[in-house]
């Protein structure tokens, strides 16, 4: 019998986010406040040249600045 995760074609990590997402939202509100907190991820990332490390930089922020600047120049990289 097949899990019922990968059935529905998700992997197990999507699945425990998913599952996560779901238990935080149905807490009352001073305990959702910080389970919400504890959910949130903090990704940074940098750029070696020359041997040294760049600027440390948000992922997200990254991200959302990448899809800003791919939206005005129509998607042509």
């Amino acid at each position: 019998m097949a899990f019922a995760w990968k059935a529905a074609g998700l992997t197990y990590n999507r699945y425990l986010a998913v599952a996560s997402r779901v238990v935080r939202r149905s807490l009352k509100d001073d305990k959702r406040v910080a389970a919400e907190r504890r959910g949130e991820m903090d990704l940074r990332f940098a750029k070696w040249q020359n041997g040294k490390m760049g600027e440390p930089k948000n992922l997200a922020d990254a991200n959302a600045a990448a899809a800003v600047e791919s939206a005005a120049t129509g998607g042509v990289a």
